[in-house]
C-alpha cells in the first residue's frame, strides 16, 4: 500500500494540451510578439502608400533615440526596450515546460556551440551579402523606403546597445517565429509546406514598414531558415546567423550612410 507521503513525492504526470488549447497559446504568443508588430508594419504600410511623397521618398528607423539630449535617460529606456521585449521569449519557455518540453526542445541552447558558430557564421555571410542586394535594387525600383538602421546619438554606449538589439532580435523572431510556430503547427498537423509559409510569411509582414522590398525579402529568408532549421534539428546556428546579420547592419550603417555614395540615407 502506498502512503501519502510517497503520493506527494511522485512526480504528477504531464497535463494532456487538446488543439484548442495548443491554438489559443499560439495566438496569444503571437498576439502579445510579432503577430501584433506585423498588423502594426501593416498599418504602417498603409500610412506609407496613402502619403503624398513616394515610396523611396519615405524614410523607415530601426532603433532611433527614445529621449533626444538625455543620454543616461535615453541609455534606461533602451535596455528596458531590449528587456521587455524579450518577455514573450519567456513565456514560451513557460509554456513548453508546462507541456514537459524545455528550450532544447527547439535547439535553443550552448550544447553545440561551435558547430552552431560556424553554421550561422556562413549563414549571415551569404544571406546578408544577398539581402544588401537585394535591398538596393528594391530601393532602386522605388518599392522600399529609404531604411536608416540607427539614429543614436555618438555616445560610448551607442554600439553596445546596437548590439544588444541585434541580438534581442534575432532570439525573439527566431525563437518564436521560426523554432516556437514551426513546433506548434508540427503538433496541430499543419503540413511542412504549410507550417513554412505561415512562417515565412509572418515573417515579411512585420518588415513591411520597410516597404515591399522588406516584406518579399525578409519572406525568402524565412523560407531559407525553415529549411535550415528542419535540416539541423537546432534554432540556435540560426540565431547567430541573424544576430551577425543585424550588427551588421545597424553598425555597418552607423559608420557608412551619408559616406558612401551606393548607400541610401
Amino acid at each position: 500500500m502506498t502512503s501519502s507521503a510517497d503520493e506527494a513525492a511522485e512526480p504528477a504526470a504531464a497535463p494532456v494540451v487538446d488543439r484548442r488549447v495548443l491554438t489559443k497559446e499560439v495566438w496569444l504568443v503571437l498576439a502579445l510578439s510579432l503577430g501584433a508588430s506585423g498588423l502594426s508594419a501593416i498599418i504602417s504600410f498603409i500610412g506609407v502608400l496613402t502619403s503624398a511623397k513616394p515610396i523611396s521618398g519615405q524614410t523607415a528607423v530601426i532603433v532611433e533615440s527614445r529621449a533626444p539630449g538625455r543620454p543616461w535617460l535615453d541609455l534606461t529606456w533602451q535596455l528596458f526596450a531590449v528587456a521587455t521585449a524579450l518577455v514573450p521569449v519567456a513565456l514560451v519557455a513557460h509554456f513548453m515546460a508546462r507541456g514537459g518540453e524545455t528550450m532544447r526542445t527547439l535547439g535553443f541552447d550552448l550544447s553545440d556551440r561551435l558547430r552552431d558558430l560556424g553554421r550561422g557564421t556562413a549563414v549571415a555571410a551569404a544571406i546578408g551579402g544577398a539581402g544588401l542586394a537585394f535591398y538596393l535594387a528594391a530601393y532602386a525600383t522605388g518599392v522600399n523606403l529609404t531604411v536608416d538602421p540607427a539614429r543614436l546619438p555618438d555616445i560610448w554606449w551607442r554600439i553596445p546597445i546596437l548590439i544588444l538589439v541585434a541580438a534581442q532580435n534575432a532570439i525573439l523572431e527566431e525563437v518564436i517565429v521560426l523554432a516556437y510556430l514551426n513546433r506548434r503547427l508540427d503538433q496541430l498537423g499543419w503540413s511542412v509546406g504549410a507550417s513554412t509559409a505561415a512562417s515565412a510569411l509572418l515573417r515579411g509582414s512585420y518588415h513591411l514598414y520597410q516597404g515591399l522590398g522588406g516584406f518579399f525579402g525578409n519572406v525568402i529568408m524565412g523560407v531559407i531558415f525553415c529549411y535550415l532549421y528542419r535540416r539541423w534539428g537546432r534554432v540556435m546556428p540560426l540565431v547567430v546567423a541573424h544576430t551577425l546579420i543585424d550588427i551588421g547592419a545597424l553598425v555597418g550603417a552607423t559608420y557608412l550612410i551619408g559616406k558612401v555614395g551606393w548607400l541610401p540615407g
